[in-house]
């Protein structure tokens, strides 16, 4: 059993004692994150940026708040990021994953878009995952057996800021193992906490006695030019 050590944020890092350390160390970073872009980023904000870019390029899975539920998200151009997530999920390789990006701009690179720019523009970011036909640019490893992939633009600026310094999408999944609730605490999915790199912890995210708090985005298939179908109602 490993001490994890604090780091760059400190007196804003929590050590976590008993995490089992294959490979490396495990760091729980608990940070109290701002609920909205317009409040000043807390002390440390910057750092637990850092850190979260660091452990992701080393092919590691951090666990983020987002708008809806907590998320667990790695590089998703890097195949054996993306293999550990399906592992960590208990998937056989055949439910997607989607991916994340800080900007609607972005979305261009990664997806083959047939809708107006300012439809995008209104959903987005947001509480949603738009599903569009994905492009050469994305990790053929990534959802290997579908042409389509889900966009999330999540209206969190912890996320929004993390994927803008990354040098490529995030793969972005629910922080739960496939088939078991989705999780509005960091204590809520600590069963997790030994596979990952590092967790950020955005306090409560909803109501944790509500159901409709944890149906998670709501996802939108735009892949048919002039028709929209909604896959799966969300928050």
């Amino acid at each position: 059993m490993l001490r994890v050590q604090r780091a760059a944020l400190a007196g804003l890092v929590r050590v976590v004692e008993g995490l089992p350390g294959p490979g490396h160390a495990r760091s729980s970073c608990l940070l109290p994150l701002p609920g909205s872009a317009a409040r000043p980023e807390p002390r440390g904000w910057r750092e637990a940026v850092a850190a979260a870019v660091g452990a992701l390029q080393e092919g590691g899975l951090v666990a983020v708040p987002t708008d809806t539920v907590y998320g667990v998200a790695c590089l998703a151009q890097d195949s054996r990021a993306v293999q550990s997530i399906y592992s960590l999920k208990g998937r056989n390789g055949t439910k997607p994953l989607a991916i994340c990006l800080g900007d609607v701009e972005h979305i261009y690179r990664y997806c083959h878009v047939n809708v107006p720019d300012e439809l995008l523009q209104d959903l987005l970011p947001g509480p949603v995952t738009l599903v569009l036909k994905r492009s050469e640019e994305l990790n053929k490893d990534l959802n290997p057996f579908t042409s389509l992939v889900g966009v999330r633009i999540p209206n969190h600026p912890f996320i929004r800021e993390l994927a803008r310094a990354c040098p490529g999408p995030l793969a972005l999944t629910s922080a739960n193992v496939s088939s078991q609730a989705s999780t509005l605490t960091v204590s809520e999915f600590q069963d997790l906490w030994p596979q990952l790199s590092l967790v950020v912890d955005g306090g409560p995210i909803g109501d944790v006695q509500s159901p409709e708090c944890r149906l998670g985005s709501t996802v939108v298939d735009l892949s048919v030019s002039g028709k929209f179908t909604i896959i799966r109602p969300g928050w």
